[in-house]
């Protein structure tokens, strides 16, 4: 493939994209996120990924308050030059504005949710918490697969240090308090 072949959007600006970008960048490919300035591309899904996040949205669709709402890969504008797209985000109702709406403010989230998947192990761990924490998002799961079992780690934010501090390991049922009264199976993964 010749540099004349490649989309415009295959060559960054020097100062990187910016989060506005990926609303004007047209045939960029879907779920694209923007980390520290650089696009990141997804890899397909595993079984794994697609069914974990289909038992822990429905879980908290069962138990959500009303000025809530559980969304599915929409991304979230963390600041100029970082829109990353969690798996599943708890946000604020009030926080939708059309059905053409393609993301979220940090102010508007609760709650961000990243199942881990071969390809984004580094940045789920690392990178995407420190971005959440550093915009003042109140809760964060990280999801492992352990044996085809998810395995959730729940955190919740020191607001004083701007970093996540782990309040639970959950492996076969997670029932927790905060954001508001979560209980889910997650041994249903066996049935989905």
């Amino acid at each position: 493939m010749t540099e004349s072949s490649l989309p415009a959007w295959a060559f960054p600006p020097p100062e990187g994209f910016v989060a506005a970008d990926l609303d004007r960048i047209s045939q960029l490919p879907a779920h694209t996120e923007l980390i520290d300035g650089s696009l990141v591309f997804v890899s397909p899904q595993a079984s794994f990924h697609t069914s974990t996040m289909y038992l822990l949205e429905t879980g908290l669709n069962r138990t959500i308050p009303k000025d809530l709402r559980a969304r599915r890969e929409m991304s979230v504008v963390l600041g100029e030059r970082q829109r990353p797209e969690p798996d599943i985000s708890v946000i604020h109702a009030s926080a939708e504005h059309s059905p053409e709406q393609t993301f979220y403010r940090a102010e508007d989230v609760v709650l961000v949710v990243e199942v881990i998947s071969p390809d984004s192990k580094e940045r789920d761990r690392d990178r995407k918490p420190t971005l959440y924490a550093e915009a003042g998002i109140a809760h964060f799961w990280l999801v492992e697969n352990q044996s085809g079992k998810p395995a959730v780690y729940v955190y919740e934010l020191d607001p004083v240090a701007r970093s996540y501090v782990l309040t639970g390991i959950h492996h076969d049922q997670l029932k927790i308090s905060a954001p508001f009264d979560i209980d889910i199976d997650l041994t249903d993964i066996d049935r989905l």
